[in-house]
């Protein structure tokens, strides 16, 4: 019997689903987004989690807001305390919402430093006692420390792969002013499954990560870098027994039951459109 993970979250809703400010490279303003198939597949994700066992706390989504849906990104939560996001441009109204939410939730608020930039739970990801955290895109190195200091956990430092132009530069986001990737938040690189198992997309994160994360002492499954891309594979919801994830990962969903997990596979597609998927619409309250 495996310790159970995500056992408790928050959820919020699709009625304010927007990508009208492209802040990541999956997101297209010229396609109109439908809210009510987005908050179809909202349900449908809630619903899987509930068969999972998974205790959902249902909250409004933030009025005018256009990513207040993907509330992964509001903090990370790590026992009762909660280390407050600072988010892109687009999404700077959402930070004093989560605030109270999860004041309400009685956590204690914890602020990053200053002028620091942080995703929340997008980009550290916690198992057992490492956290695997991300850089560089939505989350500055000098919050790692922070972290690390703040929830006494074992920080791994981690870069996913920019980007790209044709002339070989790191694409800066038009909106946010940002260095860009489609991995722009860890959590569309890598996904904690259970304690002892992680998944992972070797071709998602820079050479000295992908050194790092080989040479780290718990059980991998690989994923490909077109299911990782296309199907976002890694943005996945798992108890420790069942894993919550995409419909069009048969490769990696293969490998997940060959471990001994139960899978639920939601239909995902409007909402990825804002460039998220399940995990990003659930904040981790409980482990």
């Amino acid at each position: 019997m495996h310790t159970p993970i995500n056992s408790k979250v928050v959820m919020s809703d699709a009625l304010n689903f927007d990508d009208s400010a492209a802040i990541n490279p999956y997101m297209d303003s010229s396609e109109p987004i439908d809210r009510v198939k987005a908050q179809a597949e909202h349900n449908a994700i809630r619903a899987a989690l509930v068969q999972a066992g998974v205790e959902v706390l249902p909250v409004p989504s933030p009025e005018g807001c256009q990513d207040g849906v993907y509330t992964a990104n509001w903090a990370l939560v790590h026992g009762n305390t909660a280390i407050m996001s600072r988010l892109p441009n687009a999404r700077t109204a959402e930070e004093p919402y989560a605030r109270q939410v999860l004041t309400d939730l009685g956590k204690t608020i914890v602020e990053v430093p200053d002028g620091l930039r942080f995703s929340g739970q997008g980009d550290a990801l916690p198992c057992g006692n490492y956290l695997f955290t991300g850089s560089c895109y939505r989350t500055d190195q000098a919050v790692h420390e922070f972290l690390a200091q703040t929830l006494d956990l074992d920080v791994i430092s981690l870069q996913t792969v920019p980007q790209m132009n044709s002339q070989g530069q790191v694409v800066i986001n038009a909106s946010s002013g940002w260095e860009d990737s489609f991995f722009y938040d860890i959590d569309l690189a890598l996904a904690v499954l259970r304690a002892d198992l992680i998944a992972w997309c070797p071709e998602a994160f820079m050479p000295e990560s992908q050194e790092k994360l080989r040479a780290l002492p718990i059980e991998k499954i690989e994923i490909s870098l077109a299911e990782a891309t296309e199907a976002f594979a890694c943005n996945l919801v798992s108890t420790g027994e069942t894993v919550i994830m995409s419909a069009h990962a048969p490769e990696f969903q293969a490998a997940v039951e060959a471990h001994g997990l139960r899978t639920i596979t939601p239909e995902i597609s409007e909402l990825a459109k804002g460039g998220g998927y399940i995990r990003c619409t659930t904040l981790t309250l409980a482990n």
